[in-house]
């Protein structure tokens, strides 16, 4: 049996072919597949959103009144270890901002 140019054009024109953006997005969410760039917007969104839950956080006004009579009283003494290590939290907090 031979098929025909004519035919094989009919046949074609129906013929689409798949999207491959489509199925890499199908393919990913069938394998369960995370690109660099899901958990980049992921971790992206995370911080943002643990920057958020920080900044919204009530100052301990009691906390606070408590170091600052201590401080003026002379009897708060921080270790060398204590202040290095609010350095470097302050300095990571002031990055995340």
């Amino acid at each position: 049996m031979r098929i025909s140019d004519a035919e094989v054009k009919k046949a074609l024109s129906g013929f689409t072919a798949p999207d491959i953006d489509t199925q890499d997005e199908n393919l990913k969410l069938v394998l369960g597949v995370e690109t660099e760039e899901d958990a980049s917007e992921r971790d992206a969104q995370l911080v943002k959103d643990l920057t958020k839950q920080v900044l919204d956080m009530p100052d301990r006004e009691d906390m606070i009144a408590s170091l600052k009579a201590r401080i003026e009283s002379g009897e708060y003494n921080p270790s060398a270890e204590e202040i290095v290590d609010t350095m470097i939290r302050r300095s990571i907090a002031d990055r995340m901002r």
